[in-house]
């Protein structure tokens, strides 16, 4: 019993003697802990699961219970001041990078990039601003349209070529009927069928048409198109608000003229051309050498499309309008290519 006895002291004296050597080993180690680095180092020898002070802990086993509360207060002693000592190491590193972030207040500011309007959406604000100011409101609606608000409301024949395939975009579907919109037009006959005269709105819009790209054509692009419906509503009206329109956006000496022309929804039709402003009407490559640009289709509202919105033509009368905007905006801008509008090339975009 003397020697299991001596034995034991023997042991709990030997951890104890290390528990007090790692300390004193520690504490010497501390102040050559001088970066993030170092610190790193530090932990993977200490206070990881192979390290020093698990290491001392596994022993505690070795340990008779009646003495292990001695040893285990002076390991968990141990292990608290290394813990402490390293998480003040680690905030203050942490401090100390945070204030090598911060702003240097005397360095020059750096100005920041911003970005811009695309064309095309600057070239709707600015026509929209032009109608509000003549009394128009903006009326918009789905993209997603019927035949019947996209033809046949709209006096469209059954055999109309707009009709075809080719043409037009149908979506597949339970109903055979539904299409994307090829015009703006579809909003006039919503507005004409849920409010009664009068009525002066435009509305812009996306479209649709199943065409080739090109240089000159999108197979989706934008439109604004414009109606009034009121009494005693005449053409000369019409041509009153068309050429103020065209004043505003391409200057007050532009000069104009109205062509006839076909639509099947107006009557009479007509489209307007203004005198090129790139080269005066003198001729260029933008005008064809024709010294004009057409601008617009328009006309009288017809009859039939009066009536298919429960409107009476006897009563009442009106005139509809319409452009694309991508064409507006080549025309401004004097871009000659149109997908140029889309192609997201920075150095076309910046300019605006």
């Amino acid at each position: 019993m003397d020697a299991l006895f001596i034995f034991i002291e023997q042991i709990i004296h030997s951890m104890l003697q290390e528990i007090t050597t790692l300390r004193s080993q520690i504490e010497t180690e501390l102040p050559a802990v001088t970066s993030a680095e170092l610190l790193d180092q530090f932990r993977l020898r200490h206070l990881v699961k192979k390290g020093t002070l698990t290491g001392l802990m596994e022993r505690l086993r070795e340990v008779p219970k009646e003495d292990k509360p001695i040893v285990g207060k002076a390991l968990n002693e141990l292990r608290q001041f290394v813990e402490l000592e390293f998480t003040r190491l680690k905030d203050s590193f942490d401090s100390s990078q945070a204030a090598t972030k911060l702003i240097d207040v005397t360095l020059p500011g750096r100005r920041e990039k911003r970005g811009s309007v695309h064309p095309v959406q600057q070239t709707l604000d600015g026509i929209l601003s032009v109608f509000r100011k003549m009394g128009f409101s903006v009326a918009e609606a789905a993209d997603l349209e019927d035949d019947y608000h996209n033809f046949e409301a709209l006096n469209f024949a059954p055999d109309h070529p707009a009709r075809d395939m080719q043409d037009t975009f149908f979506i597949k579907d339970e109903r055979s009927d539904l299409l994307l919109r090829t015009h703006t037009s579809s909003v006039q006959i919503r507005m004409m069928q849920s409010q009664a005269p009068p009525i002066r709105s435009v509305m812009p819009g996306r479209v649709y048409r199943n065409e080739a790209v090109s240089a000159r054509s999108l197979a989706e692009f934008h439109q604004v198109e414009g109606l009034c419906i009121d009494k005693n509503v005449t053409f000369a009206e019409l041509k009153g608000t068309i050429i103020t329109f065209a004043k505003e956006m391409y200057g007050a000496n532009s000069k104009f003229r109205f062509r006839p022309s076909y639509f099947p929804f107006t009557e009479p039709s007509a489209e307007v051309d203004i005198s090129c402003y790139l080269c005066s009407g003198k001729g260029c490559r933008i005008c064809k050498y024709s010294g004009w640009l057409e601008i617009c289709g328009c006309g009288m509202v017809h009859p039939n499309v009066l009536k298919n919105c429960n409107i009476d033509p006897e009563v009442y009368s009106g005139y509809a309008f319409g452009f694309g905007i991508e064409r507006v905006t080549m025309l401004r801008t004097g871009i000659d290519d149109i997908r140029l509008l889309y192609e997201n090339d920075v150095r076309v975009l910046e300019q605006f």
